[in-house]
């Protein structure tokens, strides 16, 4: 496996590939693995000929009272990691090399980006838009494959793509779950065990949305009133929100007609994690 800091070189590699023929796959990431991102890079691997995962935690997307520097770090584990997998490029280029002083180019996706996490995360996917486009250039990837979690996070990068008519297919694959239910974060590794079996409300939610949806429950309302009870009930939680909405726009929706997506932001101690299903309105509550 190859490993490179220079945006120039990355860029360089890419256009040897693509002059060869070959399908690139690119699997974002801030680092900090775990199953979920390893189960990214395997979809990847098998839909190209070349896999870059690229590693950066990024500035931009962090606020100022948000956990930029303590964001859980480990270079060394994550690259054995990826080598494992089978990649073919460790992409970690440096915050100076990224955002070079006098730095003042960002990119904005409107609309979408204003509700759910983009109401309290004000800013966020303005960096997330900024960073994801500067991978795109530099990696120049026929596909790039992202995790369902960060849900609208996916939406806006689709929609990026779209209106920016980039060349490059955006993927999203299934969450990935602990055995007790909870969605992979990184971000888990802030919980103690108190706190982690708090977190198990987020699944629960859900799961109650679920059996509700399934048995023709259709009501806005209603549904997020289940999720909103049993997270309640749960110490050392806050909700941030609980949502249901459009899964292309993102719009608020007032029934469950068809497909909406149920999204929730909660605070389990000094932790924000999020998570989100599909609803549909014969869905089965079994996982």
């Amino acid at each position: 496996m190859q490993s490179v800091i220079a945006p120039l070189e990355m860029q360089s590699l890419a256009r040897q590939w693509w002059a060869q023929g070959l399908k690139i796959a690119l699997v974002p990431t801030m680092g900090y693995l775990h199953r979920g991102h390893l189960s990214l890079m395997e979809y990847a691997r098998g839909v190209a000929d070349r896999l870059v995962v690229s590693l950066f935690v990024n500035p931009t997307q962090f606020g100022p009272s948000e956990d930029y520097q303590q964001y859980p770090r480990d270079l060394e584990r994550d690259a054995g990691l990826i080598r494992e997998v089978g990649a073919d490029v460790l992409y970690h280029p440096g915050v100076e090399q990224m955002y070079p002083d006098g730095y003042q180019t960002y990119v904005s996706v409107e609309g979408i980006t204003q509700g759910l996490c983009g109401a309290s995360r004000p800013g966020h996917f303005r960096g997330v838009a900024t960073v994801v486009l500067k991978l795109f250039h530099q990696v120049q990837p026929h596909t790039a494959v992202f995790g369902e979690k960060d849900y609208q996070q996916l939406v806006v990068i689709r929609r990026m793509a779209a209106d920016l008519n980039l060349a490059v297919a955006v993927v999203g694959r299934p969450i990935v779950r602990e055995p007790d239910g909870l969605a992979m974060s990184s971000r888990n590794a802030y919980l103690n065990e108190e706190e982690h079996q708090a977190a198990l409300c987020l699944y629960r939610g859900i799961l109650a949305a679920r059996e509700l949806a399934a048995a023709g429950e259709n009501s806005r309302e209603k549904l997020l009133e289940a999720v909103r009870r049993i997270i309640a009930q749960t110490p050392h939680t806050r909700i941030d929100y609980v949502a249901l909405v459009n899964p292309e726009t993102l719009e608020e929706v007032e029934t469950l007609q068809g497909e909406a997506r149920l999204a929730l932001a909660v605070w389990v101690g000094k932790t924000r994690l999020i998570d989100n299903t599909l609803l549909t309105e014969t869905q089965s509550c079994c996982v």
